[in-house]
């Protein structure tokens, strides 16, 4: 498919009509936070948008990132977009192998030079270069080559984007993330381990639209999925509130979906879209699944102590916020459990 088709020509292929186009443009809206009467212009924006080049590079990594993408459920947004996008080089993916499959990472920055993406997932050793190459190409040399002529840099996952597991202690091989490494481009962190596949593509939509990447936080990542923490949307935070916990993976608050603070769950002091976009087409999180949350789309995530201690009891710091009356809630709601589990105790005595 030519590079030099517009979207709108891509999706008239497809045989997606008007009205399917403008439910496209509205779910781009809505998944990038902005009003309604922004859909016109995101629809005409992307009419006549054409297919850039992406590059995808893999280097320390455990292909989750790739697992994850691959398993957007099309044929809604992430579908579309990935029509939309030429993806050049992906050594994962793509069908060629050796010389071929260089050759068109090489043709693809030569073609579309100062205006092709860069997507780049998995840390870069430093310690020893050799530790991980492609094609008997160190990493870091193909890296820097790759990036120069780019017009941006999409760090994908935890690795890419912080270091990652590859980074934690004692970090044999000098693991490091992509922007200690790239300087002179803009860098957006898509954190996670792996990323959530819609936070990816709301990016390439962003990107599609406006020819400029969003609006980040102070860690490089779009505001729009990493805006809030994942204890500010979980459905499970009025049992917080309340002082409701799972004090065990089978009991009975584990039971009636209380909340999992007790149990490791680092939801207060992570921030990603997990609770609201979800995983699997919408279906659930781990949250939701009874597990806690492990903190993976945060710095060091791997190094701050168990994923079963509560924060207290780890590296991570109290979170500031949960809010005075959060706090509170939850000391109340703590009190009145000890007296209940008092008053049960007092009874079953005078039974027996």
């Amino acid at each position: 498919m030519s590079n030099s088709m517009t979207l709108a020509e891509i999706l008239e292929r497809r045989g997606v009509s008007r009205r399917g186009f403008l439910k496209f443009s509205a779910g781009i809206a809505s998944l990038m936070a902005m009003p309604p009467s922004m859909i016109p212009r995101i629809a005409a924006a992307l009419e006549n948008a054409r297919r850039p080049s992406l590059i995808y590079l893999s280097f320390q990594e455990c292909t989750g990132c790739t697992e994850s993408l691959t398993r957007s459920h099309a044929p809604t947004l992430e579908g579309l977009i990935f029509e939309a996008i030429s993806l050049d080089y992906h050594h994962t993916l793509q069908a060629a192998a050796g010389y071929g499959a260089e050759a068109a990472r090489l043709q693809a920055m030569e073609e579309n030079a100062g205006s092709y993406l860069v997507a780049v997932d998995g840390s870069v050793p430093l310690a020893d270069p050799g530790y991980s190459t492609i094609a008997g190409v160190s990493n870091v040399d193909m890296l820097r080559e790759t990036a120069e002529g780019a017009a941006a840099i999409i760090a994908i996952g935890t690795c890419a984007s912080f270091g990652g597991i590859p980074h934690a202690n004692p970090n044999p091989t000098g693991a490091v993330p992509i922007s200690d490494i790239v300087k002179d481009k803009p860098i957006i962190n898509v954190s996670g381990c792996p990323p959530i596949p819609t936070v990816i593509t709301g990016v390439l939509a962003q990107y599609l639209t406006f020819g400029k990447l969003p609006e980040l936080d102070d860690l490089g990542r779009p505001k729009a999925f990493f805006g809030q923490t994942i204890h500010d949307r979980c459905y499970r935070r009025p049992f917080y509130e309340k002082g409701q916990y799972a004090e065990t993976f089978d009991d009975e608050g584990a039971r009636k979906g209380w909340c999992l603070f007790r149990l490791g769950c680092k939801g207060p002091v992570t921030y990603n879209a997990c609770a609201t976009l979800k995983w699997n087409a919408g279906t659930s999180f781990p949250i939701e699944s009874g597990h806690g949350c492990l903190g993976c789309s945060e710095p060091n995530f791997w190094d701050k102590g168990s994923f079963y201690d509560s924060l207290s009891a780890t590296q991570w710091g109290s979170p500031a916020n949960l809010g005075a009356a959060a706090l509170a809630g939850a000391a109340i709601g703590a009190g009145s459990a000890m007296l209940a589990r008092r008053q049960q105790k007092k009874a079953q005595e005078k039974q027996s």
